[in-house]
């Protein structure tokens, strides 16, 4: 292995373009890309510079000049896609959510530790620069004793029955395409919930169109997220304590600014990203970082054993809303 990985990408959607962009635009080796059909493969290649375009997944796999394989294929596809790439000596970043539910998710993370091969969830603003400052700003005591996180995920998207959104075979619903990031965070400041509360809306596809829920923690602490895929909201979020909150601008899961506001309303802080593209390199360079230093249990700031947790969280939330998706 070379002292940069090789990323090859799996599946030339919308998603896989936004992340080889951020590849490219900061220097990242990318040698392949593959796709079910040879046109888009070899489109995809020519757009972004890439040397070699396989006509199959499987050639991606076999193709030895791929370290790790970025899986960006559909929801229900995401286990069976990432386990044939780590049973085939890759790595994987799996986009988000990492698997259908936590079954799945396992199966992934017993591939990896069988296969001794690094399997990540591509929750890639876990990484940006300003999350990176509020916990700092946490760890610090900054803000008292932190007492609640309220956060949106909401987007105008279409209402298409036959959209990706909107179909349950696909894992459609605003849970997992948007939920996920709230729900995430909510993970990342407190841990698993204790308790979970979560409400619905649903639309005739038998997709979720709204989903609410509150998270109770140790300690009265709360988590309150909302996400919906039939309206725009402000995609906002804070982080309240006992001393001071932070307050993150729209939109807060991408590169954006916060205010570290005291109780009295003055302002202590104000951080405003620089980045270029969409930030998700910061995850690709730190995904390199745990290859070299051997961690292939994810880390600290995203282990494995805490993506399986999320994808727990978010099987009780189906079951309390009622929310199957066919196969299961």
């Amino acid at each position: 292995m070379t002292d940069r990985l090789r990323w090859g990408i799996l599946a030339t959607g919308g998603i896989a373009r936004l992340f080889t962009a951020d590849l490219k635009l900061a220097g990242f080796d990318v040698r392949a890309v593959g796709s079910r059909s040879a046109a888009s493969a070899a489109a995809f290649a020519a757009e972004f510079g890439i040397p070699t375009a396989h006509a199959s997944y499987e050639a991606l796999l076999a193709d030895p000049e791929v370290d790790v394989v970025y899986v960006s294929t559909p929801h229900p596809l995401h286990a069976e896609n990432a386990v044939a790439a780590l049973e085939a000596g890759k790595h994987v970043l799996v986009e988000k959510p990492f698997a259908l539910n936590r079954a799945e998710a396992e199966r992934i993370r017993d591939a990896a530790l069988a296969n001794g091969r690094l399997a990540l969830e591509a929750m890639w603003t876990r990484y940006l620069p300003h999350m990176v400052r509020i916990r700092e700003l946490i760890a610090a005591g900054a803000l008292g004793e932190v007492r609640s996180l309220i956060a949106d995920h909401t987007q105008l998207l279409s209402d298409d029955p036959a959209h990706r959104i909107n179909a349950l075979e696909l894992g459609g619903g605003a849970l997992l395409d948007l939920g996920i990031y709230p729900i995430s965070f909510a993970w990342d400041l407190f841990g698993e919930p204790a308790a979970i509360r979560s409400s619905a809306v649903f639309k005739e596809t038998g997709a979720d169109a709204q989903i609410a829920t509150i998270f109770q923690y140790p300690g009265g602490r709360t988590a309150t997220t909302y996400s919906a895929s039939d309206t725009q909201g402000p995609n906002r979020a804070a982080v309240i304590g006992t001393a001071a909150r932070i307050e993150i601008d729209e939109v807060w899961y991408s590169p954006t600014t916060f205010r570290l506001i005291a109780a009295d309303g003055g302002v202590l802080e104000t951080y405003e990203s620089r980045v270029e593209g969409r930030g998700m390199q910061f995850q690709a360079a730190a995904f390199e970082a745990l290859v070299a230093a051997g961690r292939l249990d994810g880390g600290e700031l995203l282990s494995t054993a805490e993506t399986v947790g999320i994808m727990g969280t978010l099987d009780a939330i189906r079951a309390e809303i009622g929310l199957r998706y066919p196969g299961e």
